[in-house]
């Protein structure tokens, strides 16, 4: 892949390779969450569960239960011992990874990982199943944000892997993301989570974040979508200062299918806006959920996004929005909203 200080590039021309090495490296939080602290996250005083969650997830990051301060003559009450895992349930937008985030950079640990659970699927299929055991083998903490329940062979060894990891002394905080046909508002329901990582779910506590979508707060609810003349105005003044990509968006969407969506994040390596041109909606659920792939790491990255043709939130059909993947799309659809705006 070429690297240019400025100017535009096609993504459709990039092929994208990482090795197990830089594989494992990128395993920190995004760009986004560099400085995500406790401090920094803002529970909405309207749902009590955010703040709860805060202070709960603090006491995990410290290592279990501190001890409250008692009188002269009270005795210390003891908060309880949390289990090795947290798991934290709530629907898009409510602030889930960058609590994640703040556990990873909280924690005083000597190893410590976050990844998506594409991510780290990714590495077992680079490095082996074993070899990944002993990688992670003795670390202090896993994040995995995103846990993806919709496919069982990839869940199988998720929980294999993190039920030799656990008996070693390494602590887990996972986010996840909804299994097919479960259908709700934007909820990642945590009896779904369980229930799929059955052999592991006695590790995990359930911490619930209630709360509305933080991204739409100050958005009208629509995507940006450019005229002609809009989009070429912002891609050639992006391009003056720094690398911004410009696609017809069909052809970005056939270029995503020969890309391994662990790879996405060095497709839009070092950009600073994506340009898509004559967006549609699209038909095919496939190339639907690689989209939403796609999404999820330019968001990651928050890489703002110009489009012409249709509005980037009806990018998805109807069908679609009915169906068993409802909340991954309604989660991409509030992220190129704030992504077009951006």
């Amino acid at each position: 892949m070429t690297s240019t200080d400025s100017g535009t590039i096609r993504l459709v021309d990039r092929q994208p390779a990482v090795s197990g090495a830089e594989m494992v490296a990128a395993l920190v939080p995004p760009p986004q969450f560099d400085g995500a602290t406790f401090d920094t996250y803002r529970a909405d005083p309207s749902f009590p569960s955010q703040q709860e969650a805060k202070e709960r997830l603090i006491a995990f990051s410290l290592g279990g239960g501190p001890a409250e301060r008692g009188g002269l003559f009270r005795r210390a009450k003891k908060v309880p011992e949390m289990k090795p895992g947290v798991y934290l349930d709530g629907g898009f937008g409510v602030g889930k990874t960058h609590l994640l985030a703040a556990i990873y950079h909280a924690m005083p640990a000597r190893r410590k990982y976050f990844g998506s659970f594409i991510e780290y699927t990714a590495l077992v299929g680079a490095l082996g199943y074993q070899k990944t055991v002993e990688l992670f083998r003795g670390a202090d903490l896993l994040c995995i944000d995103e846990f993806e329940l919709d496919d069982p062979g990839d869940t199988m060894v998720m929980t294999r892997l993190l039920g030799e990891l656990v008996p070693t002394g390494t602590r887990l905080a996972a986010t996840s993301n909804t299994p097919p046909n479960a259908l709700g508002e934007g909820r990642f329901a945590a009896q779904d989570f369980l229930r799929e990582i059955h052999a592991m779910a006695s590790s995990f506590e359930t911490i619930r974040i209630d709360g509305t979508d933080y991204r739409q707060r100050a958005l009208d609810g629509h995507a940006e979508v450019c005229d002609d003349a809009a989009y070429r105005a912002a891609i050639d003044g992006a391009a003056a200062s720094g690398v911004v990509s410009d696609d017809a968006f069909a052809e970005l969407i056939r270029h995503l299918a020969t890309v391994h969506p662990s790879r996405y994040v060095r497709l839009i390596e070092n950009l600073s806006m994506i340009g898509l041109r004559d967006v549609i909606t699209l038909q095919d659920q496939s190339a639907a959920l690689r989209f939403v792939a796609f999404v999820d790491r330019a968001y990651d990255a928050q890489i703002p996004v110009r489009a012409t043709g249709r509005p980037l939130d009806e990018v998805f059909g109807e069908e679609m929005l009915a169906g068993g993947y409802r909340k991954k799309y309604l989660r991409a659809i509030s992220r190129l909203n704030a992504l077009t705006h951006s």
